[in-house]
């Protein structure tokens, strides 16, 4: 078989299932891996279970992150069982297969001084400025994903209603939901927005527009909040922790667990653990205190 050659292939049929962009990369970021793998250590360009676990180890002693190996790993055995539908191979060799067991790091929410500084390096004139802001403010109080803040359009914002809220057209695996807005995200959207109507690709749908006329896409939400936060001087950041940060004042401020659910996205109460495990104790203390259960 010509993986490569079998990769793009899969990438098309990926899109017409309409999977998101950045589910095609991440699945095609795997299999790419796997097939330089295959050539740097001389192994045939075939799926095979040695050869995937053995890339795993590699990539594990050699200091990759678990979530980056655990991502390699389910791209692969996602290919195989494409492989094997579409009669490229007889069987599916990666069948049965489970991911390898890895530590889930505990990811810290930002602090409300981390958040109130990145805010500040967000302070000033242009529409950049208003559009980080806005950005940073959204993905915080909401939870938003980078890649579904990045997809939303204009039509997907009602401001003016009481509350304000955004529609999230395609969240993960394909499923819309509407998620309510604090005033004060309201507010900083109004604000870019109305620095928005200069720019020259102002009647373009897309909510989020880039610096010098460009369009806004992922990488640039990942490179433009990275320097947010060097100018912040928050260490350790990456965009992905404004969602656990999220989560984490969503249920420390008395939220519900199944309204954090619904407005993050999602459907199995493991993944309300993984993202708020990291200051579980410390929303228990509080909240022990505020039972005072020694009061009889």
């Amino acid at each position: 078989m010509d993986l490569t050659d079998l990769l793009a292939s899969w990438e098309l049929h990926l899109r017409a299932e309409r999977k998101s962009a950045q589910t095609v990369k991440s699945y095609g970021d795997g299999v790419r891996a796997y097939i330089r793998f295959c050539d740097e250590h001389d192994r045939p360009q075939s799926i095979d279970r040695t050869t995937l676990r053995l890339m795993m180890d590699v990539m594990l002693t050699e200091g990759a992150k678990p979530a980056t190996a655990t991502s390699r790993h389910l791209a692969v055995r996602r290919f195989s069982a494409w492989l094997t539908e579409e009669g490229e191979q007889d069987t599916d060799p990666l069948l049965g297969l489970k991911a390898p067991k890895l530590d889930q790091p505990v990811v810290e929410p930002l602090s409300d001084a981390d958040l109130r500084a990145l805010i500040k390096a967000c302070k000033g004139p242009a529409m950049r400025d208003r559009r980080d802001e806005a950005i940073i403010r959204l993905m915080f109080t909401t939870g938003a994903r980078a890649g579904e803040v990045v997809g939303m359009q204009t039509t997907d914002l009602d401001l003016r209603e009481n509350p304000p809220n955004a529609i999230i057209r395609r969240g993960k695996g394909g499923r819309g939901r509407s998620v309510p807005l604090a005033v004060e995200v309201a507010a900083a959207l109004d604000r870019y927005l109305r620095a928005r109507k200069s720019h020259r690709l102002a009647s373009e749908p897309a909510l989020w527009l880039g610096d010098r006329g460009k369009t806004f896409t992922y990488d640039a939400l990942h490179k433009t909040l990275r320097g947010r936060a060097d100018a912040a001087g928050v260490e350790g950041f990456h965009p992905h922790r404004l969602r656990h940060t999220a989560a984490h004042r969503w249920l420390s401020r008395g939220g519900s667990e199944g309204g954090l659910m619904a407005v993050a996205g999602w459907t199995r109460p493991e993944m309300l653990l993984r993202y708020t495990r990291a200051q579980s104790a410390a929303r228990a203390a509080a909240e022990a205190e505020r039972l005072n259960l020694g009061d009889i």
